[in-house]
């Protein structure tokens, strides 16, 4: 499952202060307070329980390699977002395919967070010879679906009512884009 907790325009964070990098196993708290903040909210993970730092001490290593990168985007020293590049499936046919998570703190949200990493993926895909990428997106997830929308992202499939959130089914909207 993926998506992105951002909002249509950046505001107020300078680009000056953004600084998007490989994640360290040192950023590991950071990222996991934001993922567990997002399966709370039902709107961005098919994830229903909150992960601890023992269950993804491996995930740096599961979930980044130089072909699908693990980034954080620090804002003033402060891990504000994540995003992953993993593979899409495991066959063979897809290997330049490649699905997209991205992950904002809270606090950090309406600054233009998961533009900036999205952008990032989009304009890095080539160079690691990544020709497509997808996005798995809950249809109630507005906000994250206005965003791959404006970075490109064409709707590539829907899915109803395929994931079930506290006893709600929820629909699945499949954004892709290529190279």
């Amino acid at each position: 499952m993926s998506s992105a907790l951002a909002t249509d325009k950046p505001r107020a964070t300078s680009a000056a202060k953004m600084k998007i990098r490989d994640a360290r196993v040192s950023d590991l708290p950071a990222i996991i307070k934001i993922y567990n903040a997002a399966i709370a909210t039902r709107i961005s993970t098919a994830q229903l329980e909150p992960v601890t730092l023992e269950s993804r001490r491996d995930w740096l290593k599961e979930h980044s390699s130089h072909r699908h990168p693990f980034w954080v985007l620090e804002s003033d020293g402060h891990v504000a977002g994540w995003l992953t590049l993993k593979p899409f499936l495991p066959r063979a046919a897809y290997r330049d395919t490649a699905e997209v998570s991205v992950y904002v703190d809270q606090k950090f949200r309406r600054r233009g967070i998961a533009r900036a990493l999205l952008a990032e993926a989009i304009s890095r895909a080539p160079s690691l010879g990544i020709s497509a990428i997808v996005g798995l997106i809950f249809a109630h997830n507005q906000a994250s679906l206005r965003l791959f929308e404006q970075l490109g992202f064409e709707k590539w499939g829907h899915l109803p009512c395929v994931a079930r959130l506290d006893d709600v089914e929820r629909d699945l909207t499949i954004m892709g884009w290529h190279a």
